[in-house]
């Protein structure tokens, strides 16, 4: 308790002792902040991801630790930064007096109507850190979070930039998707599992790339929480006879055609089960990010290859430079396909 309280207490007097601004965070609320902030703690996954694009320079921490296979597609800082957890998402969860020893002007939390706001404001109270929320709920809300995120840490050109680029991307796609009819577009299963027995409606936000790519997810519900990933029976995925499976397992994706019982299924008898690039963040989901964008475009090239063909080097090299600053080489493309 006492050594809280020393953390809590320097904290205060660390933000007394630099100039402060008010700001109004994406939920309305006034947040005093210092007036140049340089170091910034992002407490989710989908914030270590817009930090990555956004402001690389200035954040101290990551919410998990990086795959060996991820590494070479981050700079060399961020390789190096401590993985220190976060207050929601996937990987461990975060202890707020080790966040505080990294020294961070704000911290950055998820706003969803799935998450606890009145709970994250709490935790960062205790160590009197100042909590800015994201708007972060639907790929629509991240042209917006980019801007705003640019603006709030000196970066706004370069979050002008990215939002500009999204918004015309995902504007393409849906103006092509528009013209065709519900009935025409091919059915799609999201199998998120190793056995491919788990999936998501296709309301949820952790499905929204295949909809707004002009496929027609066959799990059709409204989600029972923010964790998803609903178990289902090899009898449903028949009954729903999928033309196209999007697998999050590789493995999967690899070797569900020589199961005879997976055989049954459409999608896996043409061939038709493709796996989700996940380097450096996962495409389509987990963590729900920006790289949802080139995710759509490459799912809209799968359902519509003569209207909307992806060029996956072309495509895929210039959104890792624009976005992360990655220059890849061919290899590096094709090694995020395997």
């Amino acid at each position: 308790m006492r050594q809280r309280f020393c953390f809590t207490l320097a904290a205060l007097l660390l933000l007394g002792s630099v100039q402060a601004r008010e700001i109004v965070d994406m939920t309305g609320r006034k947040v005093q902040v210092p007036e140049r902030i340089e170091r910034v703690f992002g407490s989710a996954p989908p914030l270590n991801v817009l930090l990555h694009a956004v402001a690389p320079e200035q954040m101290i921490g990551l919410s998990f630790p990086l795959p060996a296979e991820a590494k070479r597609y981050f700079p060399p800082r961020l390789q190096s930064l401590p993985v220190v957890g976060g207050i929601f998402g996937m990987g461990q969860q975060m202890n707020p007096e080790t966040v505080l020893t990294l020294r961070p002007d704000i911290a950055l939390a998820w706003k969803s109507p799935f998450i606890d706001q009145g709970r994250i404001e709490a935790a960062f109270a205790k160590i009197g850190l100042p909590v800015v929320f994201i708007q972060l709920d639907t790929l629509a809300d991240w042209p917006a979070a980019l801007r705003y995120t640019g603006q709030l840490l000196g970066q706004e050109a370069r979050g002008q930039a990215l939002a500009s680029y999204t918004e015309h991307a995902l504007q393409r796609v849906a103006r092509s998707v528009a013209t065709v009819p519900q009935a025409q577009r091919p059915r799609v299963y999201y199998a998120e599992s190793p056995d491919g027995l788990a999936t998501d409606c296709h309301q949820s936000f952790h499905t929204e790339a295949i909809e707004l790519a002009g496929g027609h997810n066959v799990y059709r519900c409204e989600p029972k929480d923010h964790t998803g990933m609903e178990k289902v029976s090899l009898e449903q995925v028949l009954a729903f006879a999928p033309d196209i499976i999007i697998a999050q397992d590789a493995q999967f994706a690899r070797t569900v055609a020589q199961d005879p019982r997976w055989h049954q299924v459409k999608a896996v008898r043409e061939g038709r089960v493709y796996s989700v690039p996940r380097w450096p963040h996962n495409w389509i989901d987990r963590p729900p990010s920006v790289m949802r964008v080139l995710g759509v475009q490459w799912l809209a090239g799968l359902f519509y290859p003569k209207h909307l063909p992806f060029d996956r080097q072309r495509h895929t090299r210039e959104f890792y430079q624009r976005f992360f600053g990655v220059t890849l080489s061919e290899a590096d493309v094709d090694r995020l396909f395997q």
